[in-house]
């Protein structure tokens, strides 16, 4: 053999294993060289949140039992979806885009070109790539036990962290905010018509009673006519005891000159009686005809403020029932601002990587010695 031949004569390039070089030592180098140099510190603030209804029943024992209490409701589970929902939703980001420049905030040069938004050559930047980015950065998870929702915000500073954290809980806020308002709208809305309604059947039906007073000049029959039935039950009086004061007279001094005035006063009392009487009843002209007509306003004038009394009750009844339905957003745990970043976790992967790397030049190993093997027989 010689010293060409020889093992430890040959370059050391030649003397290493290329399977080996390639599988382990070439990827660990780059892991090594990308976990420790170049990948940037990803931060995560977390926070939890829970929606509820102050009138779902509790149960009594039990500190799950209280927070399901609290969480629970057909209402509250439909609202932590919705705000599920929308924290993951193109609307949200939208909002992020417009109060924080989100974009922005995730395309700095500070960020490793492997996990900034619009990487090394920027040309896919459009609002859809942004969305997708946008979901592996931020998470939100919903407990279905208790309804208490898990917010997660990835970021490459502590306080981009937290301020996505805290602005989309404002979102969160101000969706529960426009659901209540919706559903208080909705409840109240046609309540609110028919007390317009009935409002306007009031105000139709007192100026239709008030033209006819004018026109017929009465204020109310029934009072006017019981004063007129006093005032013709007093003459009536009247009449009886000058009718008797003229019999005595015309017994014991039929020649009286007072005699003829009584018979004068007599007569004239009649025409007053008759008069007053045809005030009340008689003629078209009469306090009972006109009570007819009077009634019907009247009438019309009643049930349409019964109507307006029934149309308010109802509409407190719904407004009360809407208070009674309304959520609420209750912030369990707030934005946290992280010391320290979370990921990438470097040792790890380094270590990962070398692991898989020894692991498929095992596996490779064998597979080409089978195959030489098989070869030299």
């Amino acid at each position: 053999m010689n010293e060409a031949q020889h093992p430890l004569r040959k370059p050391l390039w030649q003397r290493i294993n290329k399977l080996f070089l390639f599988l382990v030592v070439i990827p660990t180098l780059v892991s090594s060289l990308y976990f420790g140099l170049i990948a940037s510190d990803v931060y995560v603030s977390q926070s939890k949140f829970v929606i509820y209804n102050p009138q779902t029943p509790s149960p009594s024992t039990g500190l799950g039992g209280l927070l399901q209490g609290v969480g629970l409701g057909n209402n509250s589970s439909y609202a932590a979806n919705a705000v599920h929902d929308y924290l993951l939703s193109r609307d949200a980001l939208q909002d992020l885009a417009n109060k924080l420049h989100y974009r922005d905030m995730v395309s700095r040069h500070a960020i490793d070109p492997f996990n900034r938004f619009g990487g090394w050559v920027w040309f896919d930047t459009t609002f859809e790539q942004l969305y997708r980015y946008y979901t592996r950065m931020v998470g939100d998870d919903v407990d279905a036990t208790t309804n208490i929702s898990t917010l997660t915000v990835d970021a490459y500073t502590a306080s981009d962290a937290q301020r996505v954290n805290q602005e989309l809980l404002t979102l969160a806020q101000k969706l529960v905010n426009q659901m209540n308002a919706r559903a208080n709208q909705d409840s109240v809305h046609f309540y609110r018509l028919q007390v317009r309604a009935a409002e306007g059947k009031v105000q139709k039906a007192a100026e239709a009673l008030a033209k006819y007073r004018n026109k017929s000049k009465v204020f109310s029959p029934a009072p006017q006519a019981n004063l007129q039935e006093q005032l013709v039950s007093n003459l009536q009086d009247q009449q009886l005891a000058a009718q008797i004061q003229l019999g005595q007279l015309e017994i014991n001094a039929p020649k009286n000159p007072r005699i003829p005035l009584i018979k004068k006063g007599i007569a004239d009392l009649r025409q007053q009686i008759a008069n007053q009487s045809a005030r009340v009843t008689g003629n078209h002209e009469s306090l009972a005809s006109k009570s007819v007509e009077y009634e019907r306003f009247d009438l019309a004038q009643s049930f349409a403020q019964r109507e307006l009394a029934a149309a308010i009750s109802s509409l407190e009844q719904a407004r009360i029932q809407a208070q009674k339905q309304q959520l609420f957003i209750e912030t369990i745990v707030q934005p946290n601002l992280p010391d320290e970043a979370l990921a990438p976790k470097r040792f790890r992967n380094v270590l990962a990587t070398l692991m898989v790397g020894l692991l498929l030049w095992g596996v490779f190993s064998v597979i080409f010695a089978g195959i030489r093997e098989h070869h030299d027989r």
